[in-house]
């Protein structure tokens, strides 16, 4: 069983995206279950509007529900506490901490990284304009300045992921053409994640 958690200060950066995108992609590799930790419960709303091919669950049914799992994606509050964060870090393979990349965004992904010393973790850029803006390579080039770990693949930003919430599904499955790009940017990260999880 791997633990892939999502989770941030900032709130407004795609973190319920993210997880209900990587639970897609690792739904193909094994059996899935995404944890809904997050008071809004943005996930679990997501899959009644729906259909996901892989189970949702509130924190509280999470016990019965992820037993068999394969990957549990965790989509958490936004800004937890240091304390909160340390023990998430104790309690999973991977933390995965999506960030805009903006200059506002910064601050709250230095501080995080802070709260997590000796964790494994990386940073995801989301939101990214597409080309030909530069935002998103600039931004990964100053995270790795700062001694962040950060992934790779980067999530461009793009209609159809409020499109696929309202229908509650993915954008893999979304009839449009144009989104195949969005989707293969998750299979990207999917595949980095994997890699790391096979490294420890």
């Amino acid at each position: 069983m791997k633990i892939i958690t999502i989770t941030g200060y900032k709130g407004g950066v795609g973190k319920s995206t993210v997880a209900v995108h990587l639970a897609a992609f690792f739904s193909k590799k094994g059996k899935t279950v995404l944890v809904d930790g997050d008071p809004n419960r943005t996930s679990v709303a997501w899959a009644e509007r729906g259909s996901l091919p892989f189970e949702v669950v509130d924190q509280r049914q999470a016990m019965k529900a992820v037993a068999g799992a394969d990957f549990i994606v965790i989509d958490t509050p936004a800004r937890p506490d240091s304390d909160d964060l340390k023990e998430l870090a104790k309690g999973c393979d991977l933390i995965v901490l999506p960030t805009a990349p903006d200059v506002l965004s910064l601050q709250p992904m230095l501080e995080t990284c802070r709260a997590l010393p000796g964790a494994k973790y990386r940073a995801l850029l989301t939101i990214v304009p597409p080309h030909p803006s530069r935002e998103g390579e600039i931004m990964q080039g100053e995270l790795r300045q700062a001694g962040i770990e950060v992934f790779d693949a980067m999530i461009r930003r793009t209609v159809g992921f409020p499109k696929s919430a309202l229908a509650g599904t993915t954008v893999e499955t979304l009839d449009d053409p144009r989104q195949k790009a969005a989707w293969g940017d998750f299979e990207s990260l999917g595949k980095e994640i994997l890699a790391l999880l096979e490294s420890e």
